[in-house]
């Protein structure tokens, strides 16, 4: 999938939460494990850097998991 495009869902996701209360940037962390494919975040994890990415996904960015 594109990296812009993982952006630009990852931006969506955090958006969302930011209304939510809690841990919102866990939140997104979790929400992007559960529903992304392991390509998916893999993909987004190797080209996130240089990407204009909403605060609450940088912060959540080292709780995302990718395949191995």
């Amino acid at each position: 999938m594109n990296p812009d495009k993982l952006a630009h869902m990852a931006n969506q996701i955090a958006r969302f939460f930011e209304s939510q209360p809690g841990d919102q940037a866990q939140a997104v962390a979790d929400h992007i494990n559960a529903n992304w494919a392991p390509a998916m975040r893999d993909t987004f994890l190797a080209h996130h850097a240089g990407q204009d990415l909403h605060p609450l996904v940088s912060a959540a960015l080292p709780e995302i998991r990718g395949k191995g």
